[in-house]
């Protein structure tokens, strides 16, 4: 039995964080699931490293 996780990240920011790590188009070919685990790695990073930065800018 397969459960539909809910997605964390909006599909905005996992498009801009693809096309700003370079692998947009295997995305666009393919689909999410084609890509790397350490593409997804560092997709994640970034991700919190904006976050880190808009808080600090909260602040």
């Amino acid at each position: 039995m397969s459960r539909r996780r809910r997605s964390v990240m909006s599909e905005e920011l996992k498009y801009e964080l693809a096309k700003d790590l370079g692998f947009y188009d295997t995305v666009q070919k393919e689909g999410w699931g084609s890509i790397k685990a350490k593409d997804a790695g560092n997709m994640v990073k970034r991700a919190i490293q904006l976050a880190e930065e808009a808080a600090s800018r909260k602040n």
